[in-house]
């Protein structure tokens, strides 16, 4: 990937066809940039109109360019686009920019357009960025091939960068780019993927997670073409120690539209790719602003940093504020050992807070020398991760020789919250101190910056299991086949009868013990209890006759053209909790497993959790404990603890079942799964196989 995208990103030479005299149109914005910044390559513009644009020589056509180009540049109409890039193709040019719109996005004429636009490039193999593009922009050997106007009025970049901007919207990549710049961040690459018909967003992450000069990227992501190449680039990333930091787009849950499964509901775009952001150690934004904050931050990932904050203030109303807020997005402030609380009060006035947060009050401000014992004090503790100062303008002042004398002696981190207008903003960031000027912003940043600090290096990715299709169910199946090919993945195999007649019902019931529970087996019909198709607690024979009449006579009224199998004969079952786990095939990540609240609660909490496959029963774990029900099988309130590491192992199965399964198997769901008490395993009450739809 870095051989075929170098002559976009790293070009040495570029050709502008299209090229204008006018520094305001698309044809002549780069241009303007490139003399204005200084690319050392061959700048070659070419248009008949024009002999010379901006000091450059201009050439009639891409033909009378004398000299090898890397990457041509189209500024030009989208009718004309493929013509031109065989005549590129031709004089040896390997890559182009397609700036032209009108293409898929226009549908009709512009789809036919972007289709022969496609072919062309699988034949030929050129690099072809866009449609519909904004350019490119390398800031360390100012190669700009955008036309950005943000690159005239950010503060200028004095020297060579190790951000990266990736986005799928030029305007969001101009925003972020001039946000960023204003926190000082320094940038290396400027990429706007624009419709991606022949590079997607995951070319370009590969690229820049091979990148030396690349350390963070900034990604912008409104859909992903190819969800494999992205999870390979982000564990490459991960792999060099560099840092993706993503803002996805869209809230609609596509899963929102699926009636078939609770799994599709519960697991929906927004979950997944979320899911995955955590799993691939991403650290999701939610604004430009915020991310461009945590690029800053994470230019200080060198420091040692985590979960466990302490927060210096000099104000007890606003530690009582930063310690709900931190507490609130999920870190720790823990107290402090009481020796260094010792230290602490040696110069804190018993008014002031000395656990954590701890208040200092104004009064220290006047002893420089204690300020120096106590961030020392904090910056040497095992029992803290990250020091936080809060102090308002001219007190920062007061403390920022201490602060920056303290950053610059110890790796940790060390943030400031300025709120006022403190003269030692530039000093406290040049000894690496994150300073902030806002509240509101250095904990939207700090959270997520320090979460991801503290799971960096424990993700890690479960092995494939090794799992066969052999044992899979011809497709539609019923309950009574879904249960069998779960158990043949390694889920209990809970005694259940089929019954096609109320006396086979009634010795189905007897050999089970009563009281049992009679279901409808039909491959067509999905949510049983909603054609009533369920009968439960049944205590006897004539109970168990009655419920088969009811039950299937139900079903075929709510759904005529059902086939029905007879009904499933079960015993009922007692436990400590309900949870479903259920696994689907995400359309961009592919295998994707689900665990949530079981039962009829399922969809109205949406408590779950969600992985990709393969996981393991110590990542089965983890997602149980995020749960918010998780409480109910870890004893709450005196009540038994549920058999975790059965519940562990059976989520593990449903996964596997599915990484078995032929890949007409789209979703496998079993809700609920009864955990029982800790030793007594579970009990799978229902199971469910749907087909891929056509």
């Amino acid at each position: 990937m870095i051989a075929r995208l170098d002559p976009l990103l790293n070009p040495r030479s570029i050709a502008m066809i299209g090229a204008s005299s006018n520094p305001g149109r698309i044809g002549g914005m780069p241009l303007d940039l490139l003399t204005r910044f200084g690319f050392k390559g061959g700048i070659y513009p070419v248009n008949p109109k024009y002999q010379e644009v901006f000091g450059l020589r201009c050439w009639p056509d891409i033909e009378a360019v004398p000299d090898a180009v890397d990457l041509a540049v189209l500024a030009i109409g989208a009718a004309d686009v493929t013509p031109m890039l065989r005549r590129c193709h031709a004089k040896g040019i390997r890559a182009a920019i397609v700036y032209a719109a009108g293409f898929a996005e226009a549908g009709g004429e512009g789809a036919r357009l972007q289709d022969e636009l496609e072919a062309f490039v699988a034949e030929s193999g050129m690099a072809v960025a866009g449609p519909n593009c904004m350019g490119f922009a390398n800031l360390n050997t100012q190669a700009h091939t955008a036309f950005a106007s943000v690159f005239k009025t950010a503060p200028a970049q004095a020297g060579p960068g190790s951000v990266s901007l990736l986005t799928q919207s030029g305007n969001v990549c101009a925003a972020v780019y001039a946000i960023a710049r204003r926190l000082g961040l320094p940038f290396s690459h400027f990429i706007n993927t624009g419709n991606e018909a022949c590079i997607d967003f995951s070319q370009y992450l590969e690229y820049l997670a091979a990148d030396p000069q690349t350390q963070i990227v900034l990604g912008y992501i409104e859909q992903l073409r190819d969800g494999d190449r992205f999870v390979r680039a982000c564990r490459e990333l991960e792999r060099q120690g560099k840092l993706l930091i993503a803002l996805k787009a869209g809230a609609t849950d596509k899963g929102a539209q699926a009636v078939q499964s609770h799994t599709s509901a519960l697991a929906g775009d927004r979950r997944v790719y979320a899911a995955a952001f955590r799993q691939l150690n991403v650290i999701e934004a939610h604004d430009f602003a915020q991310m461009a904050h945590l690029a800053s931050l994470a230019t200080l990932r060198h420091r040692t940093a985590g979960k466990r904050v302490v927060v210096l203030t000099m104000s007890g109303a606003l530690g009582a504020i930063l310690a709900d807020k931190f507490i609130g997005a999920g870190l720790a402030l823990p107290d402090l050992p009481p020796d260094l609380q010792d230290i602490l009060r040696g110069g804190i006035p018993d008014y002031g807070m000395v656990g954590n947060p701890v208040d200092v009050t104004g009064n220290v401000v006047n002893d420089p020398a204690f300020v120096r014992t106590v961030l020392q004090a904090l910056a040497t503790s095992a029992a803290i991760d990250a020091v936080v100062v809060y102090a308002p303008g001219y007190m920062l002042d007061r403390m920022a020789d201490a602060l920056a004398e303290a950053s610059r002696q110890h790796r940790r981190l060390f943030v400031a919250i300025d709120t006022g207008l403190a003269q030692s903003r530039a000093a406290l960031r040049e000894a690496e101190v994150a300073v902030f000027e806002d509240l509101g912003q250095a904990v939207e940043a700090l959270a997520p910056y320090l979460l991801w600090r503290a799971a960096r290096g424990d993700k890690r990715q479960a092995a494939l299991p090794a799992v066969t299709a052999a044992s899979a169910p011809g497709l539609p199946c019923n309950e009574a086949q879904a249960r069998a090919y779960v158990a043949a993945c390694g889920l209990p195999e809970a005694a259940a009868d089929v019954a096609h007649s109320a006396d086979e019902a009634v010795r189905g019931a007897r050999r089970a013990g009563y009281p049992v529970a009679l279901k409808v087996l039909s491959p067509d019909i999905a949510h049983k209890t909603e054609a009533g198709g369920v009968a439960l607690n049944l205590a006897d024979e004539q109970a168990v006759r009655g419920a088969y009449a009811q039950v299937t006579e139900a079903a075929s009224r709510a759904q005529p053209d059902a086939r029905i199998d007879g009904v499933l004969v079960q015993k009922m079952e007692c436990g400590v909790a309900e949870i479903i786990v259920g696994a689907t095939r995400d359309p961009v990540f592919g295998p994707v497993l689900t665990v949530g609240l079981g039962g009829v609660l399922t969809e109205i909490y949406q408590d779950t959790s969600h992985r990709l496959l393969p996981v393991d029963e110590d990542i089965a774990l983890e997602m149980l404990r995020e749960l918010k029900a998780f409480a109910l099988l870890d004893g709450f309130r005196g009540k038994p603890r549920g058999d975790l590491a059965a519940a562990c192992r059976s989520i593990v199965a449903v996964g596997n079942a599915l990484l078995a399964a032929p890949a007409q198997v789209s979703q496998i769901e079993v809700n609920p799964l009864l955990i029982k008490e800790a030793g007594q395993g579970v009990a799978v009450l229902d199971a469910l196989i749907l087909p891929a739809t056509p």
